[in-house]
Order: C-alpha cells, then sequence, then structure tokens
C-alpha cells in the first residue's frame, strides 16, 4: 500500500486496480440531498437497506466498512486470536497477509498455480488444514490474475473448513466487473462463508469508501462493536452519497463494462504479440498478471516507469517476482499508450541480453 500511495503515479499509470473515476456529475445529486450528520451509530439504514439489497441478504448481515481493505481487517481481526492458522492463497493480495500478521496469526499458504491457470485447487488446501485453522482466505475474482473461482469450487472448500469448524473469507471486490450474468456472492454458499466487498474498483466510486461485511448476524454485530476501536463513525455525507450511487449502480456499472470490455481487448492483443510475456488473459476483471518469460520483473518495472514514464506493480509484492500486475481500468488512450510503452521497455530489455 505504501509503494501504491508514494511509488506508483507515473504519466501512464498501469499500476491502478480500479476503474477510472465516475463523476461526481454523473450521479446527479445536488447539495441539499446531502447532511453532515445523521443516524449512523451502528450503520445508516438507507445504505444498510441498499447493501442487503443488492446481494440478497438481510440487512442485519451487513456490516459497513471503509473499503474492502478494512472489511478484510475487520472480519480478520473478528475472526482470529494470536496463535490462530490461516490459510492464504498465494499469490494474493499484500495487505490480507500484511493484516494476518499484525494480529499475530500463524500464516499458512496455499498455491494457486499458474499452470493450472490460477485456479482455487482444494486438494492444496487439504494438504495444509488442520485442527487449528479458523479461518481460510480466498479472492474472486482472483487478485492478481482476475481468475473467477466458480460455486463448485467454493462449495468444496466451505466444506473443507466446515469439517474444522473454521470460516471462509471471500474478498469480492472484483467480482462485479463479470458485469454480464454476475455470479451470486458466495455468502449464499453455507453459513461458514463470509464476504468482504465494496464500491471501490470495479465502479470508480474508490472516494466513497463503500464497503462491507456479509456475516451471519451473531459475527456481524461483533465486527461493528469491534469496529468501535477503528473507524467508530462513518463520514455521513459519503454514506448518502453511496445510497444515491447504488441507486443508480446499472448507469454506474454500464459505463465502466463499456470501458474495459474496450481496454481488454488492447489488453489481449498486446499480450498476443508478445512470445516474451506469459499469462492468463482475463475474461473480467480489471486486472492481468503476465510473467516475464526471462529475468525479474524489478528491473523491468524501474525502467518502465524511469524511462518510458509508466507504472505496473512489480510481482514481488504477490510473490512473485518474475510478474507484474496490470491494470486496464483507465481512459482508454492511456491504457493503449501505456501497453505501447510496456512494450518498448521490454524490447529495450531484450536488446541488452
Amino acid at each position: 500500500m505504501q509503494w501504491a500511495k508514494l511509488h506508483s503515479k507515473a504519466r501512464f499509470n498501469l499500476a491502478t486496480s480500479g476503474v477510472g473515476a465516475f463523476p461526481l456529475r454523473g450521479l446527479d445529486v445536488s447539495i441539499d440531498q446531502l447532511e453532515i450528520n445523521g443516524d449512523n451509530s451502528y450503520g445508516f439504514a438507507p445504505l444498510q437497506h441498499a447493501i442487503a439489497s443488492k446481494n440478497g441478504v438481510d440487512s442485519a448481515c451487513v456490516v459497513e466498512a471503509a473499503g474492502t481493505s478494512m472489511a478484510n481487517h475487520l472480519a480478520l481481526a473478528a475472526l482470529i486470536d494470536p496463535g490462530d492458522e490461516v490459510l492464504i492463497e498465494s499469490p494474493t493480495y499484500e495487505l490480507v497477509v500484511s493484516t494476518a500478521r499484525y494480529l499475530q496469526a500463524k500464516i499458512v499458504r496455499f498455491p494457486r498455480r499458474e499452470e493450472n491457470g490460477f485456479a482455487v485447487d482444494p486438494v492444496e488446501i487439504r494438504k495444509v488444514i488442520s485442527s487449528k485453522t479458523r479461518l481460510i482466505f480466498l479472492t474472486n475474482l482472483h487478485n492478481p490474475s482476475s481468475v473467477l473461482t466458480g460455486d463448485d469450487i467454493l462449495r468444496e472448500v466451505g466444506d473443507i473448513a466446515a469439517s474444522v469448524s473454521a470460516h471462509v473469507v471471500v474478498d469480492e471486490v472484483y467480482l462485479d466487473a463479470v458485469y454480464e450474468n454476475t455470479p451470486r456472492t458466495s455468502f449464499h454458499l453455507g453459513p461458514e462463508f463470509i464476504v468482504t466487498n465494496s464500491l471501490t474498483k470495479v465502479y470508480g466510486l474508490s472516494g466513497l469508501r463503500c464497503g462491507w461485511i456479509l456475516a451471519q448476524p451473531d459475527l456481524a454485530r461483533g465486527m461493528w462493536r469491534l469496529n468501535d476501536l477503528f473507524g467508530v463513525m462513518p463520514a455521513h455525507p459519503a454514506e448518502m452519497l453511496s445510497v444515491i450511487a447504488l441507486d443508480n449502480l446499472p448507469k454506474i456499472a454500464a459505463r465502466a463494462n463499456k470501458l474495459l470490455n474496450t481496454n481488454r481487448e488492447l489488453l489481449k492483443t498486446f499480450l498476443g504479440s508478445r512470445k516474451d510475456l506469459l499469462t492468463i488473459r482475463p475474461e473480467a476483471g480489471t486486472i492481468a498478471f503476465p510473467q516475464l518469460a526471462s529475468g525479474h520483473a524489478d528491473a523491468f518495472c524501474q525502467l518502465l516507469l524511469e524511462k518510458y514514464e509508466t507504472s505496473v506493480v512489480p510481482g514481488r509484492f504477490f510473490d512473485s517476482p518474475d510478474h507484474f500486475r496490470v491494470g486496464v481500468g483507465g481512459e482508454t488512450v492511456k491504457i493503449r499508450e501505456g501497453l505501447s510503452r510496456v512494450g518498448a521497455a521490454l524490447d529495450e530489455l531484450a536488446a541488452r541480453h
């Protein structure tokens, strides 16, 4: 996160994983629709109902959070004690690993192997699960590859977790980037599932910090109380804007879907032209995770930034130093030029060797 805040900015930013910002004017909202203060001690009722309706759950299962990262922190903090065993996929979003480490969990990794298309393999989970496991963590769509995990596999993971009385936390922040025939949230697969999500990544609404956790009501109540130590009270104008955004989500999603369909085609064409990159080509999502056919990605990322004014995320943040993550949620003209510069940097590295 520190790298993202301090070192990812560039003229052509392919490091950002979300869709470009949706403009406030697009919500057709006026200042007199907002209030600075409101009744939001343990959730703003209209927002609770809007999130519940979106996910097909009871509002008692919804816990507001400041984006998905805070939702993950809150969920993990509520579920594990120091020394508890936590199973986390690899590669994955680095902040989750750091959060589990901060909470003094015993972290056990299970692989999502590139040769298997970064698929979740329940066999790998069975190899490492134990009676001490309290939580299994997954992302869906997978961060960093955008691979979708279907319900059949998720149910099997849930059965494995239930066999040792553990929970499954699924970060679904990219799931809605399957804009057409979007899969239902995995929260509905069983009581062992807890889901985190937000409007931040696939709608261009990051500034609202509208995130949430879906959990069984008893767990949800505990998470609300625990949040008294962290967030205390959310910013009420942002809650009101989030309700308006959720009411307008089909329009916002249509804009994002059109942009990503165009940009993913650019990405697919680019990847198809490069024999020096190996990758799973995403059918959905905002990101991809190419592997350099040879060499360490850090030198490539540094050259790309310093000489070609283009940023991507070094794979070391995902335990994959020969990879880099590229985001295609920005303006199409900048994505096209940024990919061209990625190619130029790759060509220069090849010429050096």
